[in-house]
Parts: C-alpha cells; structure tokens; sequence
C-alpha cells in the first residue's frame, strides 16, 4: 500500500477545519482551560514548565474523546448500512454528512448563524458527563488533567459535529477514527495557547473575508461528499 493509498484527503480537510476552528475552540475550550488552571497548585500555575504538562494532558484527553468519536461513528455507520445495503446506507449517509457540512460552512461564513442550534443536540449526553468533570476539579495530577480532558471533550460543539459528519463519508471504522485524530490535532495550536500562531489564527478568524471563504470551501467539499464522484483528488483503486 502506498502512502498516497493511506492517506484519505478527508484527513487534511480535518485538519485545516481544526486549525481553522481557533477563534470558536478559544471561547469556547479556553474557559475551561482556564479553569483548569486556576485549580492548580500556585507552585504549578506560576512556573510554566510545570503547568505545561498539565495543559498537555488536558488535550491529549480531549483528543482522545475525539478519537473515540471518530470510533463510534464509524461503526454507527457500518450498523445502520447493513440493513439498507452497503451502498443505499452509506449513500445516505454521505447525503446527510453533506448537509451539515453545507451547513457550518454558510455558520462559518456568516450567512446561517442558526447553525449553532445544532449544539443542543449533544446537551443531553452533555449533562450526563459535564458532574464528573467537575469531580476531577481541582486538578493536582497529570492523570486528573487527562480525565479532565477527556469528559470535556464531549462539550456540544458544532464544528465537532461537522468533523463527524465529515468522518461519517469515510465508509470505514479506522479512516472515520482517524478523521477525528486529524481534527484534534488541528485544535492544538490554538487551544495550546502557543502565543503567535493563537494570535495569528485569532486575526484571520475575525477578517470577514478569509471566514467567507473557509466557509466556502467547506460547501466545495460537501458538494464533494455528497458527489463523491467530482472529488477530483479521488483515487481509484485496481
């Protein structure tokens, strides 16, 4: 297998909808961040080298939650395809995904802010878990910071529902679980707090311009999953 055979392109469109998230992912992971922090230790909150590990953890658990999502909504997918065919299932399917993904693109863009409404669909999953990270507060070890990570990686998110519905075009359990670890590790430079490439990501998310037209490759690519077949970086397979 070749490494272009491995790489789904849907990994890429992940990563650059993670990385371009930052302004969304800063209000709304950056409190929680926050209050992470101020319930560590003075020693640690004070001393950066410290306090780096613990803001590691925090989203390596948070990472992973996306992971398992990822996970799960690969098989969700593979359950619900058998009883309508592999084919009408995941066509479905691909139609579904598209919509949401049409959607955040026209939220992202300024042309459909009732998108956001899409986030109450997790709240109640939400409140079910939301208790136990409070439980994990404060946070005095690495693994608390992990856990912690882990359950808030569940707070409702729009974009996070965009993800999956991307990671749901994929047809297949480990490129849908990977779908998800790509956009993970897109959210880090911003939820990282890494200073210039925050700012940086900051100013372009707030230019009304470069958000027009993020938002409109976003409706390029759920034209493409929903038309698999003008996907003009589509790998045929002999």
């Amino acid at each position: 297998m070749t490494i272009a055979q491995f790489f789904n392109p849907a990994y890429l469109v992940a990563l650059l909808m993670g990385l371009f998230s930052s302004m969304h992912c800063i209000g709304m992971c950056g409190s929680i961040i926050g209050t992470l922090t101020l319930s560590l230790e003075p020693q640690v909150r004070e001393n950066r080298n410290r306090l780096f590990p613990f803001i590691l953890n925090y989203n390596l658990g948070r990472i992973t939650s996306y992971t398992i999502a990822g996970f799960l909504i690969g098989s969700i997918e593979f359950v619900l395809t058998l009883p309508l065919g592999e084919g009408h299932g995941h066509r479905m399917l691909q139609i579904l995904s598209a919509l949401i993904m049409a959607g955040a693109g026209f939220y992202i863009a300024g042309w459909f802010p009732r998108f956001a409404y899409i986030e109450k669909t997790g709240s109640r999953f939400w409140k079910f878990l939301e208790p136990y990270g409070r439980k994990l507060i404060p946070v005095k070890r690495l693994r608390q910071a992990f856990l912690f990570g882990m359950i808030w990686g569940w707070i409702p998110c729009g974009l996070v529902y965009t993800s999956l519905a991307l990671a749901a075009t994929n047809g297949n359990i480990l490129e849908s679980t990977l779908t998800m670890l790509f956009f993970g590790l897109g959210t880090l430079p911003a939820v990282m707090g890494m200073g210039i490439m925050t700012a940086f990501l900051t100013r372009l998310s707030r230019m009304h311009r470069f958000r027009q037209a993020i938002g409109t490759l976003l409706i390029i690519l759920a034209l493409f999953a929903a038309f698999p077949w003008l996907y003009p970086l589509r790998i045929e397979h002999f």
